[in-house]
């Protein structure tokens, strides 16, 4: 049997301004009475309570954005993680100062083991609380708390998007010009043909017999040679073997060239829908079309860092990316900030960016 056992639910809290952590009983758990309190806490924001806090922030639309300010006022703020921290402004009753990072970066070590951009801010007890679309990394987890995700998303590959060119002679891309002169000349050379045999045969009909009534100009020999050539057939045929012979010829000649038309057609239709298509990193490293970059010092340029850089890693994918990425330290290809990179793609000065979706 079960001795009665006396189990106490805590809950903890941080006070920012006293840099302390603080438990509280909210309710104690026996085996004989079961639950004595409640779990809800009423007051578990009470340490927030009053409390002015430190926020650093940096600019990214749609997450952190510039409002209208007025004139002799502090700067105010807009955007979706400005709204979060109004929500939580009102539920734990505290309010806050915010301000703009120097040197707009969101976090990286530096070579002397100190960090720069929004989390040295808070290593350095600059400010007490960071709001931005930072990513979640294990190196920036292990030296500051991060709250859970609320928005979750991967890396992705921005590019501009290909201007549509309309080319009236698409239609002849099939075929070579020099194919396309030859059929122009096979259709006279093989008109004059018929157009002779069928004078020869108007003039000494087979078995000695009246030809049956059929014209026998030129203009008709074309129109049949040009209606057998679109498939469209024309007028009938009546007459000797070598008039036969010859039309056999000329139909197999045109099955033949329009079948291969047909599929060039659709080869080459379905090509051009393909060109400059990148959807993989190896796409990206594959081809010298398109230059590309990210963001320096963001978690994906330290990401690609690693990779890159990593003499152990057999996929030489991300040798190739860095070297691309990191082409003059960076500033070639790479920008400072994502809305620097969106409008270098969106104007047609740079291709591409490895833009990072990951946002806290």
């Amino acid at each position: 049997m079960l001795e009665a056992a006396l189990v106490a639910l805590v809950t903890s809290s941080y006070i920012c301004m006293a840099s302390s952590l603080q438990f509280l009983k909210l309710a104690t758990w026996d085996s004989t009475r079961g639950l004595n309190g409640s779990l809800k806490e009423s007051r578990i924001e009470s340490g927030m309570q009053g409390v002015t806090v430190k926020v650093v922030t940096l600019l990214e639309e749609p997450f952190v954005m510039v409002a209208e300010n007025i004139l002799g006022q502090p700067k105010r703020y807009k955007g979706f993680s400005i709204d979060v921290l109004d929500a939580l402004g009102k539920i734990l009753g505290f309010k806050y100062e915010i301000y703009q990072v120097a040197d707009g970066k969101y976090g990286t070590p530096t070579s002397n083991g100190s960090w720069n951009g929004i989390i040295g801010e808070l290593i350095s007890k600059r400010a007490d609380l960071a709001v931005s679309a930072i990513t979640i990394t294990p190196e920036r987890e292990s030296v500051v708390d991060f709250s859970k995700r609320y928005l979750d998303y991967s890396v992705g590959i921005l590019m501009r998007k290909s201007e549509e060119k309309i080319n009236i002679f698409s239609l002849l891309a099939p075929f070579d010009l020099a194919v396309w002169a030859c059929i122009a000349a096979a259709i006279p050379v093989v008109s004059v043909m018929i157009f002779i045999l069928r004078r020869v045969q108007s003039v000494r009909p087979p078995g000695g017999h009246q030809a049956t009534s059929v014209s026998t100009s030129l203009q008709s020999a074309i129109w049949i040679v040009y209606g057998a050539f679109v498939q469209q057939g024309g007028d009938s045929i009546l007459g000797s073997v070598a008039l036969r012979i010859v039309m056999g010829s000329w139909w197999l000649f045109t099955l033949i060239v329009c079948s291969s038309y047909t599929a060039n057609l659709a080869a080459y239709l379905t090509v051009s829908r393909m060109d400059n298509t990148v959807r993989t990193f190896q796409d990206l490293s594959k081809q010298m079309d398109l230059a590309y970059g990210t963001v320096r010092d963001s978690a994906v340029y330290e990401y690609f860092r690693a990779k890159g850089t990593n003499a152990l890693e057999q996929d030489s994918t991300f040798a190739e990316l860095w070297r691309t990425i990191n082409k003059n330290n960076g500033h070639e290809h790479s920008v400072s900030s994502p809305s620097e990179g969106i409008h270098k793609v969106s104007s047609g000065t740079a291709r591409s960016k490895l833009i990072d979706f990951r946002k806290l």
